[in-house]
């Protein structure tokens, strides 16, 4: 086995595989997820993502296929969560300063991902102003992206890892542990995986650059309704990262483990309470 690490997406992103020979699979894979972070990261103010904030409530953008396939899928996950999930946060992350601020939203009737409307699989327009922010569900993609790739390129088996969005790919189960909310420093075994994704979204190390981190109400109405405080891990396992990553958004907020939004998605959720 032989692992590499690189920081991307905000993490660390670790891909594991089961040759030690094939470097060219692994540099390939790393550069999938140096590409979406470049076409749909909110920091990189040239970002595509940028750019459709900005502009798609004017005209009509052309985005790159996988931006397409991320908007694809966050449409599908609000409309199966009732808007639970609902990525057309991004102002209220740029108000609690966890993201830089690109536009200004001064009388902005901002809207969501239920805006975003499809005219061609590669050419969008927004009724309204949005700022989306992917970071909720393109990690996963990413993660997926890369694992397409390594398999494509001939590696039987391996595990790609950015930042507690993982999948495991082969014929050999992988042990998978998550932190323990109660003590930090405690990995609690949950089994394991096999060509399946786990995604764990948790509050545990919410400060960053003197900000506290949020859960995001997409549904609230009251601002003292809007940022969610919660010490509860949230976990979801499902064949592919990207829903398993925008899942654990619905378990958050909703709280219930058996939403039916997951059986639709064939997903289950793990929810550690404190």
């Amino acid at each position: 086995m032989k692992t590499r690490c690189k920081p991307l997406l905000g993490t660390f992103v670790e891909i594991t595989i089961d040759q030690d020979t094939n470097e060219a699979a692994v540099d390939h894979a790393f550069a999938a997820i140096e590409k979406i972070q470049g076409l749909m990261g909110f920091h990189q103010p040239d970002s595509e993502l940028n750019y459709l904030n900005r502009y798609a409530h004017l005209r009509a953008v052309d985005i790159h296929p996988w931006t397409s396939q991320v908007l694809s899928i966050a449409k599908q996950v609000h409309r199966h969560s009732r808007g639970l999930f609902n990525c057309g946060i991004g102002h209220r992350l740029v108000a609690a300063g966890l993201l830089p601020r690109h536009i200004d939203f001064t009388n902005h009737n901002l809207g969501g991902i239920e805006d975003i409307c499809f005219l061609t699989p590669e050419l969008i327009t927004s009724s309204r102003p949005v700022c989306l922010d992917l970071g909720g569900i393109a990690k996963g993609f990413a993660v997926d992206m890369a694992v397409k790739i390594l398999i494509s390129e001939g590696i039987r088996s391996g595990i790609v890892n950015a930042g507690g969005d993982l999948r495991v790919f082969g014929d050999a189960p992988k042990p998978v542990q998550i932190r323990n909310p109660k003590n930090l420093s405690e990995l609690l075994q949950i089994g394991s995986l096999q060509n399946a994704a786990l995604a764990t979204s948790s509050l545990y190390f919410a400060k960053r650059d003197g900000h506290e981190s949020h859960l995001i109400n997409p549904l609230a109405t009251e601002e003292s309704d809007i940022y969610i405080q919660s010490s509860d891990s949230y976990s979801i396992l499902a064949k592919e990262c990207v829903y398993a990553d925008a899942l654990t958004k619905v378990l958050a907020l909703s709280k219930q483990a058996n939403h039916p939004c997951f059986a639709k998605f064939s997903a289950q959720a793990i929810r550690i309470a404190i």
